[in-house]
């Protein structure tokens, strides 16, 4: 399956034409919020072209083939028609046998819009619609962090904003990883802002929400913001997160570091593959890297290493081992040793 289009499945467009929509469009994938707006731009194009469209839904797995043979067939009034038919996996071998059958010459005035998970049930199904011509939209889930970084710079731009990609590593940070909470995010934040989005704005917003991550308490420790990462720290272990991986991330990301800078400077893309890590996160730590001497990563590495032991040892007071340990990794990126 193809890469998705982290806007939010614009490739409907592809299956556009003067005359509205393609007759097939089949919308693979199983990015929920991806597959609900390919559906609804499908029937907005089909919209422009008669605004008295006739829209119709039905669940694959529930319909009656006669039901759908219905709606396919000629009407005596005229008129576009959209048929949306929903978890394509789901339907039963005669409603497929009905469908792959009209595919092979369907109505120019009907647009049928199938959404299928992609996966190996139903296959055959997806496979026939795609033999026939249908104009096919990927829509498959959004798993890495680059993509939902990029999601949500395309959501803010689709809005007429602007947003760094630090604002956007922020924003995923405060609110997971759910398409469809990060795009409320962004049209919360549009219309609560010029529409200028940096990293200082999702702070303002989603302080409390983004300091939960124990690795916003290790890249503020980094960049040497005590203030910053003990904030975060304290509210983390507030809302309950387990110190355990705190720990890890603030050993986690000194290491990043550390082997960032020693492999020299290059572009993240370059470096990203003799590194075994995902560019974004090069890029990151060479932001963070800066003002890092060998000597202070060697200090932060000891700290962080004492922090573990202390934490994952049984430490009577874990949270003072962390703040320790946030002082210790700030103070050896000012040059002081850390100890």
């Amino acid at each position: 399956m193809s890469e998705p289009d982290p806007a939010g499945a614009r490739a409907t467009m592809s299956g556009v034409t003067s005359t509205g929509p393609a007759p097939i469009v089949l919308v693979l994938g199983d990015e929920e919020l991806l597959a609900n707006r390919a559906v609804a731009q499908t029937v907005t194009d089909a919209r422009a072209v008669d605004p008295n469209l006739d829209v119709r839904e039905y669940e694959a797995g529930s319909v009656a083939p006669g039901e759908v043979a219905e709606m396919l067939s000629p009407s005596l009034f005229g008129g576009r028609r959209v048929l949306v038919l929903r978890a394509g996996q789901d339907a039963r071998k005669d409603l497929v046998t009905v469908l792959l059958a009209y595919a092979k010459n369907p109505d120019p005035e009907v647009t049928l819009v199938v959404t299928h998970l992609g996966a190996a049930k139903g296959k055959a199904f997806a496979d026939g619609l795609r033999a026939a011509g249908a104009a096919v939209v990927p829509v498959p889930k959004v798993k890495k962090e680059k993509e939902r970084i990029a999601f949500v710079r395309d959501e803010i731009r689709r809005g007429g904003g602007r947003c760094t990609e630090e604002a956007a590593e922020a924003l995923v940070a405060a609110v997971g990883n759910d398409l469809r909470e990060l795009a409320a995010a962004c049209s919360q934040l549009l219309a609560d802002t010029d529409g200028r989005i940096g990293a200082d704005t999702v702070a303002r917003y989603y302080r409390g929400r983004a300091e939960v991550s124990g690795f916003t308490v290790a890249d503020a420790a980094m960049v040497g913001d005590v203030a910053a990462a003990l904030e975060a720290l304290r509210w983390a272990l507030h809302v309950g997160v387990d110190p355990v991986p705190i720990a890890d991330a603030i050993a986690d990301g000194v290491r990043t570091v550390a082997r960032v800078v020693s492999a020299g400077r290059g572009s993240s893309y370059q470096m990203a593959s003799s590194l075994g890590m995902p560019p974004w996160k090069v890029e990151r730590a060479q932001r963070q890297g800066r003002g890092w001497s060998p000597e202070g990563l060697a200090d932060a590495m000891r700290a962080a290493a004492e922090c573990n032991a202390a934490v994952k040892g049984g430490a009577d007071d874990r949270a003072y081992a962390l703040e320790r340990a946030v002082f210790a990794v700030a103070a050896a990126r000012h040059g002081s040793g850390g100890r």
